[in-house]
């Protein structure tokens, strides 16, 4: 039987938050948004203005997943800083309000992008300029003060890459539905090819791509970047790399829906204004003075193997009942195909350096 995701108790919750939130007034609507595999998330319409509310999915869930109040901390954090979140309202802990932890946070009217193409600009310049803002934003999370914003302790110390590959080792294990050469292949060469730590430490967004990230409803002003559920402290190549690696996945044609993947692989990025994959990572590169970045490969490996592992906990969760989309049961089939696209990555990555030596 499948656990209840869409609906909330309208009532209830209109009770309570007008009790913990200033100025909240009922009675409420409670709309569920398209996309997203993990916390389901909602539009609340109440009598004193639109929110959107997060929670946890229903249902038993693997060890340190689905953190709505990291989500909050983080947020709360940010708030006062070059990076664009929305304002947070409050963290509920009471599993026993809607059945399990949630929080409230501003709804940000924008625009928000599913095709990594981005058909909805009519123009090059606006395209160059909206991976501009990517670029700039993800370079400001890197550079975030955790001292200041109070989030030194937000992270593990020690290798990042190294816990990383432990915990999701661990986690898509757990969630296996059926063996997977190609991910035991991919996770035996991670493990062997690891590069030493060079003490990079940042604030690290975790699932930074396009469909997370609001832009203005006039340019390409970025005004919220969304979903920190994956955040952390870490290595900021990690940032970086998954989103390279999202945009080498395979173009969407006409038939992209949200909550499907989108990249720009076949496409002519500079007819569309689309800075090349060299380009962008040196447009970072030189927003945080860093000359180059060695062992590509790894980086680029192990961000498939995440969102593999990520997309397996999904496939699992939705055999079990409880998965917050309906087309979560699809996402499996998307396993084998991003280890097979991660061992390509080394090989072709391999042959590059080969050619250099």
């Amino acid at each position: 039987m499948t656990k209840q995701v869409e609906a909330l108790d309208e009532a209830n919750l209109a009770d309570y938050l007008s009790k913990n939130i200033d100025g909240f007034e009922g009675p409420l609507k409670a709309v569920k948004f398209e996309g997203g595999q993990s916390n389901p998330t909602f539009r609340i319409e109440a009598a004193s203005g639109p929110y959107v509310l997060r929670r946890q999915p229903s249902g038993k869930l693997l060890k340190s997943a689905h953190a709505v109040d990291r989500e909050y901390r983080v947020y709360n954090a940010l708030a006062n800083t070059d990076v664009p979140v929305p304002k947070v309202f409050h963290l509920c802990e009471d599993r026993d309000v809607i059945g399990s932890m949630f929080y409230v946070m501003e709804l940000c009217e924008g625009r928000i992008f599913w095709d990594a193409a981005l058909p909805e600009l009519d123009n090059n310049e606006a395209r160059t300029q909206a991976y501009g803002q990517m670029s700039r934003v993800l370079a400001a999370i890197h550079s975030v003060d955790l001292e200041a914003v109070g989030l030194s302790d937000y992270g593990k110390s020690g290798n990042y890459f190294e816990r990383q590959l432990s915990r999701w080792s661990k986690q898509y294990k757990a969630s296996e539905i059926n063996p997977i050469p190609a991910m035991d292949q991919l996770i035996e060469w991670l493990e062997k090819n690891m590069p030493e730590d060079d003490g990079r430490i940042s604030l690290v967004h975790g699932d930074y791509r396009l469909d997370n990230i609001v832009f203005s409803p006039e340019s390409s002003e970025i005004l919220a970047v969304l979903d920190w559920e994956l955040s952390t402290l870490g290595h900021p190549y990690a940032d970086l790399a998954y989103q390279c690696m999202q945009l080498r996945m395979p173009a969407s044609g006409s038939q992209k829906k949200p909550g499907q993947m989108s990249g720009l692989a076949g496409l002519d990025r500079t007819a569309l204004g689309i800075p090349s994959e060299k380009e962008y990572v040196a447009q970072y590169c030189k927003r945080m003075g860093i000359e180059k970045i060695e062992h590509w490969a790894f980086y680029l490996a192990f961000s498939f193997f995440r969102l593999g592992a990520i997309a397996q906990g999904v496939a699992k969760r939705a055999q079990e009942g409880n998965a917050s989309n309906k087309q979560a049961s699809k996402v499996g089939a998307y396993v084998p195909l991003l280890a097979m696209g991660a061992l390509a990555v080394i090989k072709e990555e391999s042959h590059k350096e080969e050619n250099k030596s």
